[in-house]
Parts: structure tokens; sequence; C-alpha cells
């Protein structure tokens, strides 16, 4: 059997590019390694305990009513799913915490306009002119170089305090370089996080995941779960089959991976001349989630982006981990109905780590090493969160780590956000093998299904 397009991968980018190509006629098939779908945005259960993997929040939120331009609204058309279907639920709030300021912000972007005016009033005029400056700014544009976001930033805004506190979320949230963005990957978050704002469905991704899989079952799809991808074949510059694990040999017409960059061009047998040349990604984080034994009590944030130090780092720790900045989210801060069924109580802590670290551990001093992170990332969420006994109410503890990413998504170095020099047009040196998701550059849950249903367009619709 020959396939019009095999998609490796079956993370939400590689769903969403399924579900668009089926709905053309298009016979494709779905390899996923793992027996659950998601890639880095899944969920798992631990005693009894189900839990969201991956980002925190859905963004680019907009309301049923909204307008149809919007990015949400978009991908809802193009693969035909119902607004309501979702049954998404806004943020409660968050906050942006550095030593002496923080910053509120809700789904409501005049909200953190206020704020930006009564806290930075020397610098409200340079945002305002940098915020429209972004609303013009043509994001999605595929073949756009690089160009540094701090830079762009700077010409507008003249407090380095403001303009690290605006950079902290962003980057946390899709930053695969070092101290600075992409300014059209910056412009794209601003935009999802402070302009359109953090949403969940009622019951988590799993909502979302089984809305994808039914569809692509729907439309005549195929998707292979333990089915993972070992070689990819080809001659004359095009791809003509893959051998999966198991050994099968299975041919197609076109590939569309959502792998990685770096980790679709080790599959193939014919390497690009600057393989060697290629930079790899090395953000990587552990997150600790710690189940607890009832809701924090007075607390209603549902994500703090802190900082603690004068200036902020983003960068590969020298330690294990960096607990000067990162996350927390309360999964049960946002604003759901009183039939929803709630999460457990639960917190998530999510600090830069060092790959390169944690790969050297022995399993005996990689679990003692778990432990005191899990132990010092609680420490700090108890200071943000104004919750003295913390520690005292987590009934069950799971950490992820740059090990954990690599072996459920392959991602070398356990990069969650993969390369820094993303392929925007999602062409890779073989005529008929292309990217889509992390490495293609669309950031965020909605992002990465845009960046699957944009590239499916492009090249393989015509």
């Amino acid at each position: 059997m020959t396939y019009d397009c095999i998609i490796i991968g079956g993370g939400l980018s590689g769903l969403a590019a399924g579900i668009r190509l089926a709905h053309f006629g298009r016979k494709i098939c779905i390899l996923e390694k793992h027996s659950r779908l998601g890639g880095l945005n899944s969920h798992y259960t631990k005693k009894g305990f189900d839990i969201d993997s991956g980002l925190h929040a859905m963004t680019n939120f907009t309301s049923k009513s909204g307008p149809k331009s919007a990015p949400l609204a978009k991908l809802l058309r193009q693969l035909r799913i119902g607004y309501d279907e979702l049954e998404l639920r806004e943020q409660n709030h968050s906050l942006i915490r550095f030593p002496g300021v923080s910053l509120k912000f809700t789904n409501d972007f005049e909200f953190l306009r206020t704020e930006i005016q009564n806290k930075f009033k020397d610098d409200f005029e340079g945002f305002i002119k940098l915020d429209n400056f972004l609303s013009n700014y043509d994001s999605l544009n595929l073949s756009s170089d690089f160009v540094s976001a701090r830079k762009v930033v700077s010409e507008h805004i003249g407090s380095p305090l403001l303009t690290d506190m605006l950079f902290c979320p962003l980057m946390y949230y899709g930053s695969a370089v070092e101290n600075d963005m992409d300014f059209a990957q910056f412009a794209i978050m601003y935009r999802s996080i402070f302009k359109e704002g953090f949403c969940r469905p009622a019951e988590g991704i799993v909502t979302l995941l089984d809305l994808l899989e039914n569809r692509i079952a729907e439309s005549g799809g195929e998707i292979r779960k333990n089915c993972g991808v070992r070689r990819i074949f080809s001659k004359n510059g095009i791809a003509e089959a893959v051998e999966l694990e198991s050994g099968e040999t299975v041919s197609a017409k076109n590939i569309l991976s959502s792998a990685g960059h770096i980790e679709t061009l080790s599959l193939c047998e014919n390497k690009p001349a600057n393989f060697a040349d290629i930079p790899r990604g090395q953000m990587a984080f552990v997150e600790t989630v710690g189940i607890l034994d009832s809701p924090l009590p007075g607390y209603e944030s549902t994500i703090i982006f802190f900082n603690s130090s004068e200036k902020f780092h983003y960068r590969n720790p020298e330690g294990a981990i960096d607990g000067r900045s990162g996350v927390i989210c309360c999964p049960n801060n946002f604003q759901f109905q009183p039939s929803d069924p709630r999460p457990a109580p639960m917190i998530r802590i999510t600090v830069l780590a060092n790959h390169q670290l944690w790969d050297k551990y022995p399993p005996d001093e990689y679990k003692t090493l778990k432990n005191g992170c899990s132990e010092k990332t609680l420490s700090i969420a108890s200071e943000y969160t104004g919750v003295a006994d913390l520690r005292g109410k987590v009934k069950l503890i799971d950490t992820f780590t740059p090990k954990t990413i690599t072996r459920y998504t392959g991602h070398i170095n356990g990069a969650v956000y993969g390369c820094p020099e993303k392929v925007k047009d999602g062409r890779t040196h073989l005529g008929n093998v292309f990217l889509c998701g992390t490495d293609q550059g669309f950031l965020g849950i909605t992002g990465s299904m845009l960046s699957g249903i944009s590239i499916a367009n492009l090249h393989l619709l015509k």
C-alpha cells in the first residue's frame, strides 16, 4: 500500500495536518511511537490521578462570538470542529512577578494596559506604540529571517525591567533561543498570551486529543500507535518509504514530520551536507507536579511567571536547574462551570534545566537529584503562592526532566522547543519531506495545530 502522505508523530500538529489532508481525500497514515497521542501535550494517569503534560494552558482564547479572523476560529473552521465541542474555560488571572513589582493580566487586554500604565508610566507610550506595531506585523510570513525581538522591543521601551517582564511568559511558552526570541515568534506569543489569553478544555487536553482522533477516523485517515519510525529511504532527492521499528516498510508519496528538524534528518539515509552544522536545541526544563490534599486556600491565580533575580536570565543553566525563574500553574484556577468535573487539586512548577547534567547521572543518583529538585521547586512555589505548609499538603509528587522529554518525544537534548533556527516553510533537503510543529515555528497548542494545517495547505493540497 502506498499512502499519499505518511505523518511522523501523533502530536497536535501531526493530527491537525492529518485531518486537513483526509478532508480532501488524501490517504494518510499517522505513525505514533507511543501508546498515547499528543506528543509534548498529552496526559497520563499516576496512582489514579489524571495529569496533563506539556503546556499548562491553551493560548489564543476567543469567545464563541469573537472575530472570525482569530487564530482559534480559523483553526476550528479548518478542522471542522464546533466551538462548543472544546468546552473552553477561561483563566481567572495570571501574574508576572519580579522583585518589587507584579503585572496582573486576564483575557481582557485592557487590564494589562492599565497595569502597565500605573506601574510603568514613563514607558506606557512606548508600550502602546509597540502594541500597535505588533498588531500590524505579519508574524505568519513563512519566508522571514530571524530578527532579534530584544532589539525591536528596546526601540520602543526604555525600561529593562518592563522588557524582561514582557519577555518572561513569552520565552517560557515558546523560545528555543537563549535570552532572545525571533521577533515573529515574539509577535505570535504576545498576541496569543496577552491579547487573547489562557484557557483550557473543561476536562483537560484529553478533550482536544479525543476530538482530533475522532476526526481522523471520521475522515478516513489511519493512526498507528506504538509504531516508531527507524529510517527514511530516499532516491535522487525524493523519499520513497519509511522503515518502522518493527522492520516493516511503508511507502508514501510524501512525508510530513512533526518529530523535529534534527530528529527528522537523523532518520534519513541520505543526510544534507550541512547536517552537522545545524544548531541543536538547548532549552530544557524540569517540572514537578504535586497532587494536593485540597485546593490552595485563598489562592486564585491560574499561572505565575516568576523571576527572583535583578535581571531575567533565560538560558541553559550551569547547575541541574535554575530556580531563579519559572512557571507555577494551578490547574484548578480556571472559570469552571458547576457541572464540570474538576481536576484533582494540584500545582505544577516548571524551571529551566541543564540537559547535559541530567543525562550523565546513573539511575540511583538521577532519582536522588529528581527528589532534591522537587523539594526545591515546591519550596519556591510555597513562597509565591503564600501557602506556608504547601509541602505538607502534597500527597503525590511526579517530576519530569530533560531525560523524560527525550524518552517520550524523541527531542534531542530534551529540548522542548526544538532547534533555535526554525524552518518556517517546512522544507527539507528531500523534495517531498516537510516539517510541521515545533521546528516549523508556530507556537503553543493552537499554533502547533495551525502549523500542521499551514504546511499541509502549502505543500500537500496543491
